[in-house]
């Protein structure tokens, strides 16, 4: 992928995330919308630099052919990225949200699992309609 496409990756996957998470935060939570939403907006923005940084490595150690990779590598690809990403955002949450860690540790954990699966799901899609675009374009 180049580097335009890339970044269109991320907002992508991080724009359907946000929309996902910020109607669930509303519905589940007692906490202030705004403060939801600002913590979701600084989230997003760190997992996109992370997905960035993330995916490249991984392309880089297992190939760029995407479509070829099994249900394995889509479910290992999703773990590793989720286990970084939580390192960073454990602290942020508990000093935003002013929770302790166990709290935040557990909020974090359904959001991680959320994000597994959502995120097997977007890569898997986006390879398929990636796939389909880059034939046709090809075709032509």
């Amino acid at each position: 992928m180049s580097v335009k496409e890339r970044i269109l990756h991320s907002l992508l996957f991080e724009a359907f995330a946000l929309c996902i998470l910020m109607g669930a935060a509303t519905l589940f939570t007692a906490h202030n919308p705004t403060v939801v939403g600002g913590v979701a907006i600084a989230l997003s923005v760190l997992a996109m630099m992370w997905n960035y940084v993330y995916n490249l490595g991984f392309d880089r150690v297992f190939g760029h052919d995407r479509l070829s990779r099994k249900i394995g590598m889509r479910i290992a690809h999703g773990i590793g990225f989720e286990a970084g990403l939580l390192l960073v955002t454990i602290p942020l949450l508990m000093w935003v949200l002013q929770m302790d860690f166990w709290t935040v540790l557990i909020l974090d954990l359904g959001i991680v699992i959320f994000f597994l699966v959502y995120s097997i799901i977007y890569n898997w899609a986006y390879d398929q309609v990636r796939s389909k675009i880059t034939a046709r374009a090809t075709a032509v």
